[in-house]
């Protein structure tokens, strides 16, 4: 089974190092760069010919001649001194077919707005210790949302995070199928069909997409519902 493939991005030289050191030995997963900017990321790829993409992510298919020049999560560190901004560096990252977790050192609310609204996994915090890492990049590699405590507290106090004014049923229905029910079970629980819990979803995507947060995934979906305080945030 190939292992979970893993980048940093961080201009922090002592931290770079202390990345790879970390992960270097863990089981299952592969340390395949840690650069000081998305550029230097991309500089890399590029001269590793054919880009084999992410097979979860249709969009970007890339060139599965390559297997090795991969990456399945970039873990980016929010404030480059490159003077590069977080909706750029996500939306770059995410043509490798990667996904993102954010890292930061900082208090600020503003960037992991920014990072939440770019479609990143979760935000870890720099001054967390490194089991929590750990424990989010193996989540990651489940596919599971990484959220916080801050990063819950960020998307609360947006101003910006428009509301997709779902009914009480596609609440309900969200809330069990993003917690991970299947439609069935959904349904079962909720005493409708199969197909009302699948046009349900279905409806609740197509409102989240109108006011801009789409959910296409069932990802996107368990991170909108913590977004709007339909989910609790784990741990809590």
């Amino acid at each position: 089974m190939d292992r979970f493939r893993v980048a940093l991005i961080d201009d922090h030289e002592i931290v770079a190092r202390g990345f790879a050191d970390l992960f270097g030995t863990i089981a299952g997963i592969q340390v395949v760069g840690a650069v000081a900017s998305v550029d230097e990321l991309l500089r890399t790829v590029a001269g590793n010919p054919g880009n084999p993409g992410n097979p979860g992510n249709p969009g970007n298919p890339g060139n599965p001649g390559n297997p090795g020049n991969r990456i399945d999560l970039v873990i980016l560190d929010l404030r480059l001194s490159d003077g590069s901004t977080v909706t750029d560096n996500v939306e770059r990252l995410r043509t490798l077919g990667a996904t993102v977790l954010a890292f930061t050192g900082g208090d600020d609310a503003t960037l992991m707005r920014a990072a939440a609204r770019a479609g990143v996994l979760g935000v870890v915090r720099k001054s967390e210790p490194a089991s929590v890492l750990l424990d989010a990049v193996t989540r990651a590699a489940a596919g599971e949302t990484i959220a916080s405590t801050e990063w819950a507290a960020a998307l609360d106090s947006d101003p910006d995070l428009a509301d997709a004014a779902l009914s009480p049923r596609e609440r309900e229905v969200l809330s069990l199928y993003a917690a991970g029910a299947k439609a069935p079970l959904v349904a079962s629980r909720t005493g409708i069909s199969e197909a009302t819990v699948i046009d349900y979803i279905r409806r609740v995507r197509s409102k989240y997409e109108r006011v801009g947060r789409p959910a296409s995934t069932k990802i996107d979906l368990y991170k909108r519902a913590i977004e709007d305080g339909i989910l609790p945030v784990p741990g809590q």
